[in-house]
């Protein structure tokens, strides 16, 4: 039994449903689809508010190399995104386009895997991986 102390000044914290709510929609990681060149898939849950090069990394998916660490200074991790999935990911920046400029097996399509920022609306995302990083 605890004592008087205890009884008089400790209160179990209580959880409003608002807070668990809200934890349960914060775990829903959107899932990505990594295709090889040799056509092998990988599919990777993300963490929000992370990266697609991260997601990759973190699962060991092969052919995302990711020298800079994610810091948009090569292009290591370059990948296709597919043209359905284009409007939603967006188009590169300026920084990004002149490291993809660089590397000889750049496609329309191309990103720096860096540079794509999972957010919920990547539910689904369907990326390609080159047959080399440069």
């Amino acid at each position: 039994m605890p004592g008087w102390l205890e009884r008089r000044f400790y209160q179990p914290r209580k959880r409003s449903s608002a807070t668990h709510s809200y934890l349960n929609w914060n775990l829903r990681m959107p899932k990505i689809t990594f295709v090889e060149f040799s056509g092998t898939q990988h599919d990777v849950e993300a963490e929000l508010g992370s990266t697609v090069m991260n997601a990759a990394f973190n699962a060991l998916v092969p052919g995302i190399d990711a020298d800079c660490g994610g810091q948009c200074s090569c292009a290591t991790c370059h990948v296709i995104v597919t043209s359905e999935w284009m409007p939603i990911v967006g188009p590169a920046s300026e920084k990004e386009t002149s490291m993809l400029d660089m590397n000889p097996e750049r496609d329309p399509n191309s990103r720096l895997s860096c540079q794509i920022e999972i957010s919920a609306k990547l539910e689904g995302l369907v990326v390609n991986l080159p047959q080399f990083q440069m």
